[in-house]
């Protein structure tokens, strides 16, 4: 995602100019789009017209169109997202109050504009629009005088440099000039290794190629380190995994992937923390429940103890037409910050995610046993002395 531009007053009204460039993309602007914020996009409209010899004809017209949204529709495997709602601003083809269905497409601009952007929304901004933030898992595919340097994420493989160094083939008697071209070679990987990947947030990367090649670049590297005192390199030296692949080229990582070896090794990603971190909640569930909520009112009331260590929620919370419910999660979310919990937002898209959203897609791991007597028990508590 590209965001172009974005203006927030004090009051928290504003607007987003943003351009949606990989499949990716969409599924995030779903998850900002609500029912009663305004959307200013490009369309195509019919238009009807009739000539003097009254034979009516249809055009096709490319106009600009400002929508009061309504319905929002998101088709997962295609990709799509369909907005309909009234249009709001003057137009010459589309009456004041007609209603209308936008198409957002790929790599077309469109302005979100809502009378309060939360948190929770400005976060799914940086993030869409900061692929590092994303990607715990980078990768470099290479062959003899090619490399691919790739951002691996939840949901995609972004290319961040495509790399390709003439290599002289080696001569009878010399090989002078092919050592100095692998030693371009080997020098632009490790430049590029260390302008696209950040190791704050990357946990594994993978060193992909035929042959050895994978490894005679690893020891170049690492001694270039020490050479420079690279400490960056150095101190991640137990995140490079060498593997082997069929080619330097992108799609030779699809491979990697299906390796059950590697997908051990992947364990920590992101993905697989937020299943990690489902799986200890249903474990505290069951060894000491008194650390382990599940439900927006107890967890609720866990917050306002500031007990909460790790709060879960799902992404579709935060998508509730209904404003109100909306902003309560929010709420929740900034105040359990607060208390320095982490937060994880849970895709629905994801196994874990659905998990989650079976538990009401709220969730706490506590910092110290709280007994909270819940609203069911009281309910059926009275319910009881009332038969009595």
């Amino acid at each position: 995602m590209k965001l172009l531009h974005k203006h927030i007053e004090k009051d928290e009204s504003g607007s987003a100019r943003l351009i949606p460039e990989h499949p990716e993309d969409m599924w995030h602007v779903y998850n900002l789009i609500q029912k009663g914020d305004q959307l200013k996009a490009s369309t195509v409209r019919g238009v009807k017209s009739e000539s003097s010899t009254g034979s009516v004809t249809t055009d096709r017209v490319r106009i600009k169109l400002t929508i009061s949204i309504e319905d929002v529709f998101f088709d997962v495997q295609a990709g799509a997202l369909r907005i309909n709602g009234r249009n709001i601003a003057e137009n010459r083809v589309v009456s004041i109050g007609q209603y209308h269905t936008l198409d957002l497409e790929m790599n077309q601009p469109f302005t979100l504009i809502k009378s309060r952007w939360d948190f929770i929304s400005l976060q799914r901004i940086n993030d869409a629009c900061d692929i590092a933030r994303q990607a715990d898992v980078a990768a470099v595919t290479m062959h003899e005088g090619l490399a691919v340097v790739c951002l691996v994420t939840q949901y995609m493989t972004v290319v961040r440099q495509r790399i390709e160094v003439p290599i002289p083939r080696k001569r009878r008697g010399s090989t002078t000039n092919y050592e100095k071209g692998v030693e371009r070679f080997y020098e632009q990987i490790y430049r590029s290794i260390k302008q696209h990947i950040d190791f704050d947030i990357v946990k594994v990367v993978i060193l992909g190629s035929p042959g050895f090649l994978r490894d005679q670049f690893f020891d170049y590297m690492m001694a270039q380190a020490v050479k420079s005192d690279d400490k960056i390199i150095m101190g991640n030296k137990a995140k490079f995994l060498r593997v082997h692949t069929s080619s330097g080229h992108k799609g030779a990582l699809e491979e990697v992937m299906r390796d059950p070896q590697i997908k051990a090794r992947l364990a920590d990603t992101k993905s697989a923390q937020d299943a990690k971190t489902l799986d200890s909640f249903y474990q505290m569930l069951n060894n000491d429940p008194d650390r382990a909520l599940y439900g927006y009112s107890d967890v609720r009331k866990a917050a306002d103890n500031g007990a909460i260590g790790t709060l879960m929620v799902t992404d579709e919370l935060f998508r509730a037409a209904d404003i109100p419910t909306r902003r309560k999660y929010i709420s929740l979310v900034e105040d359990s910050k607060a208390t320095s919990a982490d937060v994880l937002v849970f895709s629905s898209l994801h196994v874990s995610g659905e998990q989650l959203s079976q538990l009401t897609g709220v969730a706490a791991i506590l910092n110290f046993p709280l007994i909270i007597e819940s609203d069911r028990e009281s309910e059926n508590e009275n319910s009881s002395s009332d038969e009595e």
